[in-house]
């Protein structure tokens, strides 16, 4: 029968035998450690019984066999072993000293350093490369001299050499191992990276997204609401005596509701999927459309004025709606906090690279009422539009009266528009 799978999720497929020793051994490092000290143990005990000069044909076995002393200097030497993780100094410096007991006690000298070979291979796959050369060196030159000066054989025997090449190897080997592990660690480490960068990179999207739609979404709604609730209250207030005035304020209410409506549809169309159905095609509103946004103030009951200079060449256009949306909220918050007698002026002025955008008005707050906006964001939408473009935005109270808002945005956007 096919295996079934847990309540927690799908079933996990079945590892080979060899791959479950080895995550075994890898979640319990000293038992690893020790069934390696057993088989250098037992590579110790099988040479020692191996005679390379035995007969002229070859080396012999069994002709000869350890000392007693030789075997527990083996022992010694490959229980050592079992805490070369631990204590890889103070194992490489036990191993080194019994090896050089067995060689300098013994005529016929145990094979010892085998585990002072798998010592030094541990230092080295443990430490670093400057490490590894001192101890290295320090560890072939000891062991091989010793082996030269008290060994059975002449001090150019290929044995003697031997313990020279075996002890360089490890050294090299554990260095290879060390750089292998800190290269794959690196190019983990820096996958890892990448895929937090991607993740933080995606939520600051999102959130520059939700701002970007949260703005659009208030000047739309506070600025169409503001000359609704106006008009509203226009046609309330001459409904009995003026019912041609009445009329025509209900008509303009008629006017901003629809053209609310419509900029809400446009902006909610961004957020619809490829599959959706298709989102409107008019263009998003920019300067251009001024002369029709001051009317629908005029009609409000807000003298406004306007003034150009040097518009002719068309701005990028997140420049060109981030410019419309700040005249938008900056006249919204004059209808609504300036007072009835208020009057505004409106600049826009292309200088340079850059362009100002300046909305003036002479009014005061009602008593008792919020300067500047109130307690909305309308003040905080204009300040990130304009900072989301690297310009600057001035917002302030003017000297006699009224309010000063200014906003210098350039007409190269952080977006790589240009004209």
């Amino acid at each position: 029968m096919p295996p079934q799978a847990p309540a927690g999720g799908p079933a996990r497929p079945p590892q080979a035998p060899a791959a479950r020793l080895r995550a075994w051994f890898a979640a319990h490092p000293l038992a690893f450690d020790a069934v390696l000290a057993l088989g250098v143990l037992v590579c110790m005990v099988a040479a020692s019984f191996t005679d390379p000069h035995g007969s002229p044909t070859g080396p012999t076995f069994g002709e000869r066999a350890p000392t007693g002393r030789g075997v527990l200097v083996m022992g010694a030497g490959a229980a050592a072993l079992v805490l070369r993780r631990r204590r890889p100094f103070a194992v490489l410096a036990f191993t080194v000293a019994s090896s050089l007991v067995e060689l300098a006690a013994d005529t016929r000298p145990a094979p010892v350093t085998m585990s002072a070979v798998m010592a030094l291979y541990t230092v080295a796959s443990r430490t670093d490369r400057p490490t590894t050369w001192r101890f290295g060196l320090a560890t072939m030159t000891v062991l091989t001299a010793a082996a030269m000066a008290f060994g059975p054989t002449p001090w150019y025997a290929q044995e003697n050499l031997g313990v020279f090449a075996w002890t360089g190897m490890a050294a090299a080997a554990g260095d290879a191992v060390r750089s292998r592990r800190a290269f794959v660690h690196a190019i983990r480490e820096r996958a890892e990276r990448a895929e937090r960068t991607r993740e933080e990179e995606a939520r600051r999207r999102v959130a520059e997204e939700r701002l970007r739609i949260a703005r659009d979404l208030h000047d739309v709604v506070a600025h169409h609401i503001a000359l609704v609730n106006v008009q509203a209250g226009v046609a309330a207030h001459v409904m009995d005596r003026r019912p041609d005035q009445a009329k025509e304020a209900l008509a303009h209410v008629r006017e901003a509701s629809r053209s609310a409506l419509d900029e809400l549809r446009a902006t909610v169309g961004l957020l619809r999927q490829s599959g959706d159905p298709a989102a409107p095609t008019e263009p998003a509103p920019g300067l251009a459309d001024l002369d029709g946004l001051l009317d629908g103030f005029r009609k409000a009951g807000l003298p406004v004025t306007l003034a150009r200079a040097g518009g002719e060449v068309p701005l990028p256009a997140t420049v060109d709606l981030a410019a419309y949306r700040i005249v938008q909220e900056a006249l919204t918050n004059v209808r609504k906090h300036a007072g009835p007698d208020a009057r505004a002026e409106v600049s826009v002025v292309r200088v340079g690279r850059t362009v100002e955008i300046t909305v003036l008005d002479d009014g005061a707050p009602p008593a008792g009422g919020p300067a500047g906006g109130g307690g909305g964001h309308g003040l905080l939408g204009m300040r990130e539009r304009v900072t989301a473009l690297g310009g600057t935005l001035t917002a302030a109270p003017r000297y006699g009266g009224g309010f000063r808002v200014q906003a210098i945005l350039p007409v190269t956007s952080r977006t790589g528009e240009d004209t």
